[in-house]
């Protein structure tokens, strides 16, 4: 097939595109990017977690049709899908962090099974939409720490409940597409990426946030893991796959699969290095590495071999980790100095795009 380099507006335009987990940190820049492509962006969510927020300091609610709603609720879920008939779903909203997923188990399976289960019921009365992309995580494999990538064929599994969680929701998603969907003529396809960085996230037990509040303060970052070993990317890089994933579902309905995306696996780094290249792009801030790992257990390597996305749909990522770091500190810097966030975000997807 054709390769897909960037979202498409002649595609995106006038597309009725509903977006769970759009006052979120990723589906903030989603909801943005959208917009900008021209669909007519419905987004669903529960009210944001943090303060400051992206949904709130880029004025996302004027950008699209703001619902508040929870996708643990079924009924609120069927209600939404037949009164904004969707041709696209984007489903982003979960509960995203491992370390409170050990704090609320079931409330962590709750969300990222169930909630994922209700809004793909809800397509069953949906005859106008075509594609959904359920967005899953990098954390859906089971992890043997072994020194290279994971490919989609792996397999799935989970020890702290969050990415088992998201594990679990790829087995809802498959049978949900293979039981009813497909045959509905709605193309399912999960999409497994994490470790984003970027402007405007501020979420705790998150590196950059992190390492932004206590700079910002003239305070120390404390490191739990430095040497857990990751594939960083920008936020862009996986939205950039996740809207090119759809227009490729909406082209050609067979390729409804699971993909990874992510960054080459040589751009996988160490929690220390993306400290030490945050620190320099910062330009101030102290740090102090935990001698042991420390908390709760979190796998110590973890990689992504994203040879389908590029050969399938012609996803390849454009920005290296130094690239992604740079651009990601440089927005909390110009945004603490009172820059708009929603002119910082556009002035990130202008030179996203321009990078073809």
């Amino acid at each position: 097939m054709e390769s897909l380099v960037s979202p498409d507006a002649a595609f995106w335009r006038g597309k009725r595109v509903l977006l769970t987990g759009h006052t979120g940190f990723k589906g903030g820049w989603l909801a943005l990017w959208l917009s900008r492509l021209g669909a007519q962006v419905t987004g669903v969510s529960l009210a944001p977690a943090t303060t400051p927020n992206l949904f709130d300091a880029a004025r996302i609610g004027q950008a699209v049709d703001s619902r508040l709603a929870d996708i643990r609720d079924a009924a609120a879920m069927r209600t939404l899908l037949r009164d904004v008939r969707p041709d696209i779903v984007l489903h982003l909203a979960a509960q995203a962090l491992v370390r409170p997923s050990y704090a609320a188990p079931v409330d962590t399976f709750a969300t990222n099974v169930m909630g994922t289960a209700h809004v793909l019921d809800a397509l069953r009365e949906t005859p106008d939409t075509r594609v959904a992309v359920m967005v899953t995580t990098d954390k859906v494999y089971r992890n043997n720490e072994w020194p290279y990538p994971y490919r989609e064929a792996d397999t799935l599994g989970g020890h702290d409940p969050y990415s088992a969680s998201k594990a679990a929701s790829e087995l809802v998603i498959a049978s949900y597409r293979d039981a009813f969907l497909a045959a509905q003529g709605i193309a399912v396809a999960s999409a497994r990426a994490g470790n984003v960085i970027g402007g405007g996230d501020w979420s705790a037990d998150r590196l950059l946030p992190d390492a932004v509040r206590a700079w910002r303060a003239d305070g120390e970052l404390q490191v739990r893991r430095p040497e857990s070993v990751r594939p960083w990317q920008h936020v862009l890089e996986p939205l950039a796959g996740y809207l090119n994933l759809a227009q490729a579902l909406w082209l050609e309905p067979a390729l409804a699969d699971a993909y990874n995306f992510g960054p080459d696996a040589t751009e996988a780094a160490p929690v220390r290095t993306v400290v030490d290249l945050a620190l320099a792009a910062y330009g101030r801030g102290r740090v102090a590495y935990a001698d042991q790992p420390q908390g709760p257990h979190e796998a110590g390597l973890l990689t992504l071999d994203t040879s389908k996305a590029r050969a399938v749909l012609g996803v390849a990522p454009r920005w290296p980790l130094a690239t992604a770091v740079a651009r990601s500190m440089d927005w909390y810097r110009r945004f603490d100095d009172g820059e708009d966030a929603l002119a910082l975000c556009h002035a990130d997807i202008d030179r996203y795009v321009g990078q073809q």
